[in-house]
């Protein structure tokens, strides 16, 4: 299968029709849109940095806190289960990209931060992702992308509304 075609077979939006309501059309362009984006993030990951994008976002997390983190905050940040976070971290270790250090306050939870090689190597990752973001967004000028950042500013503050009413 082509990319094109994989691509359209993975493609959320194809799933509605002009009879779907406009807003789940829209949700499900949404998706797809971030779905595209998720996905060729992934393959370059893998392809250039033989990382996972779930390796990629526990770094990113110990990247803005260099005195380190908790299992627990890292898996309340990341939405993942302990058991993922601890996989992952096992994995980071095992590579010499982040240590687990006993913490000072709690004898029962372990900090993680990354090594010096961690964030060298996070640093290297971080740069080509946002050069990949930017290709991705290179086919709107800046007043669309800006457009389209302040009308999603909008949806997520109506999404939040809404669902703290549940």
């Amino acid at each position: 299968m082509s990319k094109i075609s994989s691509a359209a077979a993975s493609d959320t939006e194809t799933r509605a029709t002009s009879e779907h309501a406009p807003d789940l059309r829209l949700w499900l362009r949404t998706l797809a849109c971030t779905n595209l984006i998720e996905n060729h993030i992934r393959s370059r990951l893998r392809t250039e940095f033989d990382i996972t994008l779930p390796r990629f976002d526990l770094m990113a997390q110990l990247e803005r806190s260099p005195l380190g983190l908790k299992m627990g905050e890292l898996s309340k940040r990341m939405m993942v289960t302990g058991g993922n976070v601890t996989g992952i971290t096992d994995q980071l270790v095992a590579e010499g990209l982040v240590v687990r250090e006993d913490s000072p306050k709690d004898r029962r939870a372990y900090i993680v931060k990354l090594t010096p090689e961690g964030r060298r190597s996070f640093r290297k990752m971080a740069e080509s992702h946002e050069k990949w973001v930017v290709e991705l967004f290179a086919g709107m000028d800046e007043r669309q992308r800006n457009q389209l950042y302040e009308l999603l500013a909008v949806l997520k503050t109506s999404a939040a509304q809404a669902a703290a009413k549940k």
